[in-house]
């Protein structure tokens, strides 16, 4: 009895700690390479060679040592990289340094710290009000050789070659039956793919999430892989972490990846990604194909309001590979925020590193001093305010779909919330754009009303006809709310 009564108040109190899809709404998320962050010695000089695919250094404590700078952009929480123990070995493509590659599920990997040091993470942001979301793979294990030559005693607890699917290489990612049972990775470096069909598989899966969210106290989860795993698996993964968990589907078709929302929390938002990329990288980019995606997103995900959204990460290439122009870079920044969903900005991107695909995207943040007057650090941080602002100022705003409303070859208009709706007014036309006063009717505001550009303090009254001047200039985004809002945010003065 005493036994049922301590495990009632445990779970109670997971479940009042625990995060819900709903209260991750408001936050916005710094995601970081744990080893490529910070360091214990706090050295922003020590070397990172990133072709070389090895550990930098990188740890927990370094994390704790700079949250001064993540939460001076105003974020509110961080998803770092996967904790478990890691395949040990320079595998000739590398060591396993991004945490993808797990061999013991059990521990963590000692090249990022103790578990104390985790637990120590993970009390260090709460004290702050920020939260902790820890990335995870269910798919698959690491091994380094080929797949037909694994040792399985090498896996805990997976131990034995009956836990896995037999070896086969993904050939047909539009076969699903050979995504989800066939191997991820080469000769080199094989995954060895779990058969997650399996009860005991389920279980040991299961027991192990919950165990890991009580144990770090742990806010989210980032699911690696989701689309590699069927679906019938993830909603009693997703139940036993008690958290908001959201997916990785790297796909850019919305009717295949809004599906999996029907299973997990969120998705990571793949299919507004490749228009948002394909729109800001050139002043030519297309508007039209965002705007559509919007409204498609919008319409066919079960929740467009709990998805992740991005334009880098360590899988693809920096947004700055495609283009070096800042007013672009703010342009994106600024969608992410002020669109439907969970804002998501890369470490460095604050930066603008520029490094291209894997591995030249998973640069070591110390190298940039953690520059707190970069200009896309000072950017985020008042992007940051302004949702910060949007969400205080409409209760309904953060539930409230986006709706874009005015297109043309250089600009997209959205507005978003139901009592005084957030203007946002974004440009590809980039830093050597001209200025221009653009007039935007439909915006739901009636003549008179009076608004304030946030970005430039700019103070605009809605003309007789309902429609509002906004000074575009040098391809800057534009962000107006009612003045009467604006109050104590830090903006404006």
């Amino acid at each position: 009895m005493r036994y049922l009564f301590l495990t009632a108040v445990l779970l109670l109190g997971q479940i009042v700690t625990a995060l819900s899809p709903a209260e991750w709404r408001p936050q916005s998320i710094y995601f970081l390479l744990t080893d490529r962050f910070g360091r214990s010695d706090n050295s922003t000089s020590a070397g990172c060679d990133v072709g070389e695919r090895i550990y930098c250094g990188g740890t927990w404590r370094g994390i704790i040592n700079h949250l001064d700078y993540i939460q001076g952009m105003g974020f509110t929480a961080i998803w770092i990289t996967p904790v478990t123990k890691q395949l040990s070995q320079n595998t000739g493509v590398g060591e396993a340094f991004h945490g993808y590659w797990q061999q013991d599920i059990y521990n963590v990997d000692p090249h990022l710290g103790t578990s104390d040091d985790l637990k120590a993470l993970s009390a260090a942001l709460h004290a702050r009000g920020m939260y902790l979301m820890v990335d995870v793979v269910a798919n698959h294990m690491g091994y380094a050789g080929a797949g037909s030559s694994v040792d399985y005693s090498v896996f805990s607890p997976f131990n034995s070659s009956s836990y896995f699917h037999s070896y086969c290489s993904i050939s047909d990612y539009n076969d699903q039956s050979n995504v989800e049972n066939c191997w991820l990775g080469d000769n080199t470096v094989s995954l060895p793919d779990l058969d997650t069909y399996r009860t005991d598989v389920k279980d040991l899966w299961n027991n192990w999430v919950s165990e890991l969210v009580s144990k770090y106290s742990i806010d989210g989860l980032r699911i690696d892989t989701v689309k590699h795993v069927q679906k019938s698996f993830w909603p009693d993964f997703n139940a036993a972490a008690g958290v908001y968990s959201v997916g990785e589907v790297f796909d850019g078709n919305p009717s295949y990846t809004c599906d999996y929302q029907n299973y997990m929390d969120g998705v990571l938002n793949y299919p507004i990604y490749y228009p948002l990329l394909n729109a800001f990288q050139s002043s030519s980019g297309s508007i039209s194909n965002l705007y559509n995606m919007i409204n498609t997103v919008k319409s066919g995900c079960k929740d467009s309001t709990l998805l992740g959204n991005f334009i880098e990460n360590h899988d693809n290439a920096r947004f700055p590979s495609y283009t070096g122009d800042y007013s672009q870079a703010k342009n994106v920044i600024s969608f992410l925020f002020l669109s439907d969903g969970i804002p998501i900005v890369y470490a460095g991107q604050e930066q603008h590193y520029s490094g291209g695909n894997d591995p030249y995207n998973r640069e070591a943040v110390w190298l940039s001093e953690y520059s707190t007057t970069a200009e896309l650090y000072k950017h985020i941080a008042t992007t940051n305010k302004i949702r910060k602002l949007a969400v205080s100022a409409d209760s309904s705003y953060i539930t409230y779909k986006n709706v874009p409303f005015y297109q043309d070859n250089h600009t997209l208009a959205m507005k978003k919330g139901s009592n005084s709706p957030v203007i946002t007014v974004l440009s590809n036309a980039g830093s050597s754009g001209s200025s221009y006063t653009l007039s935007l009717g439909g915006s739901g505001y009636s003549s008179g009303a009076k608004l304030t550009e946030l970005y430039t303090c700019t103070s605009i009254t809605v003309d007789s006809n309902g429609n509002i001047a906004v000074p575009m200039a040098s391809g800057q985004p534009r962000v107006l709310v009612l003045t009467s809002t604006v109050g104590n945010s830090g903006l404006c003065g």
